[in-house]
């Protein structure tokens, strides 16, 4: 398994706790506004970390954090996932797991094993833009992505009783980009999800690991039409990041 990268305190990837977040290196989807290339594809230029010593300074901080974060990356693409996630639930953790929603299989097997206490699934984009919204190639046509993984995961999480006996809750979120996301695209992402539990909006930001440095984020009040639009189906939408 490839640690790639710890965040040692967030008050921001967990909600409603102090955690800490690990990143696990290489991802099946090339999304261009992605800020993780580096591990997204295992660059050679990123410090990585053993389970020991992850693990060394989880101990340490047992009592002062309260949440894990696994993200990546993609953390599912890692057949020793559930091993990883059942040693840090052993300290004590709660573990909150970051996907793409690309193994369903994986995911249906941690919620079903109460490995997991929360989960964050990316919605990249409607159903009929999913292909040029993870794919970065020079390419002007853009490779056919397989979409029912995707959708088979989404439904797994619309099917979860949030706050019940196991505590398991769950949020869909969506980065917005200026050149590829619209009003319809938002409408039609909240009528395939509508009900979710929680919906987050986060904008675009430009940054050095980005896999396309030519996009653009949309403006405030954009934004928050979007944010209006989406609260019509899933009441509990807020944007992120702002």
């Amino acid at each position: 398994m490839n640690i790639l990268g710890l965040n040692k305190t967030t008050l921001l990837d967990y909600p409603n706790r102090v955690a800490c977040t690990i990143f696990l290196g290489g991802c099946n989807l090339r999304c261009p506004f992605c800020h993780n290339k580096d591990i997204v594809l295992v660059s050679d230029c990123i410090e990585t970390y053993s389970q020991d010593e992850i693990f060394s300074f989880l101990k340490k901080r047992s009592g002062i954090l309260t949440g894990v974060c696994i993200t990546g990356g993609e953390p599912t693409l890692h057949s020793d996932l559930p091993d990883l996630i059942a040693a840090i639930r052993q300290l004590g953790y709660k573990v909150k797991l970051d996907t793409n929603g690309s193994n369903p299989a994986m995911l249906a097997s941690l919620i079903a094993d109460g490995l997991i206490d929360y989960c964050a699934m990316d919605i990249k984009n409607c159903p009929e833009k999913y292909d040029m919204s993870v794919s970065f190639s020079a390419s002007p046509t853009p490779a056919v992505y397989d979409f029912e993984d995707i959708r088979q995961s989404a439904a797994l999480l619309l099917s979860q009783p949030c706050g019940g006996k196991n505590g398991f809750s769950y949020e869909f979120r969506t980065t917005l980009v200026k050149e590829l996301h619209e009003e319809a695209d938002l409408y039609a992402i909240c009528q395939w999800i509508a009900g979710a539990n929680a919906y987050y909006l986060q904008p675009y930001v430009e940054s050095d690991g980005v896999f396309c440095k030519s996009f653009h984020a949309h403006d405030e009040d954009t934004l928050a039409h979007f944010e209006r639009l989406c609260q019509n189906y899933i009441p509990n939408t807020h944007l992120r990041g702002i």
